[in-house]
């Protein structure tokens, strides 16, 4: 059964995880207080802020105990939604702002086209939300590239170590999982995938990364398609 589409992780696949390690977290980080603080009010920040108490068991808490368990959230890269949600708002702050510009690296950029003529969509799933996914991809030092995407997901769909998540997204894309490569760089998310019934390639860009037994590639210029 051929591929039809392929999904890509971002951090450590399509994009360098120093990158976000570097800047967008430590973006966020020191912007969080000032963008709650104004923005606070906003229909969708209230509802994150209201969430993160929720998750915190910490229904009291006043808008800076709210910003402490933020930032303590992003130096433990925890994987929920309000945080992944706040910061795709806060980092849409700084590409508007010219601050910084999306890293992608050069030999995904190139296979794009290589990929779609095989008649393969793509798609990204990343822990970061669908929104800051697309900032990524549209602010990348090569221009603008979402078009050349049919979708993207995040916890939404699910915690990206859990089978149900790509499950999930099997069926949103109405693809049976063997026409699905899921690309990633981690080996236990490329489990769940393989769990799923998805078809997998590690993506090894360090040589000192952990591999299992799936087949790997150092760029996408080794992926056949």
């Amino acid at each position: 059964m051929s591929i039809r589409a392929i999904i890509v992780d971002t951090a450590g696949t399509t994009t360098d995880l120093n990158f976000i390690q570097d800047v967008l977290f430590p973006y966020s980080k020191n912007t969080m207080a000032d963008f709650l603080d104004k923005n606070q009010h906003n229909a969708l920040v209230d509802y994150c802020i209201s969430d993160v108490k929720d998750i915190a068991l910490e229904p009291d808490a006043d808008l800076a105990r709210v910003t402490e368990i933020l930032c303590q959230w992003i130096d433990e890269d925890r994987k929920v939604t309000p945080l992944k949600t706040l910061q795709g708002l806060i980092w849409k702050q700084g590409y508007a702002n010219s601050e910084f510009t999306g890293h992608i690296y050069p030999d995904f950029i190139d296979n794009i086209e290589r990929i779609l003529a095989a008649n393969i969509r793509i798609y990204s799933f990343s822990s970061g939300s669908a929104d800051a996914q697309r900032l990524l991809f549209s602010h990348t030092d090569s221009g603008d590239i979402t078009a050349k995407f049919s979708g993207h997901f995040d916890t939404r769909t699910g915690n990206k170590l859990d089978k149900q998540a790509y499950s999930n997204i099997c069926n949103t894309i109405s693809l049976k999982p063997k026409q699905m490569l899921f690309i990633s760089d981690l080996v236990d998310e490329l489990k769940a995938a393989d769990a799923a019934g998805m078809m997998t390639c590690q993506m090894v860009r360090d040589p000192s990364i952990k591999t299992g037994k799936f087949n790997t590639i150092t760029t996408f210029d080794e992926l056949e398609c």
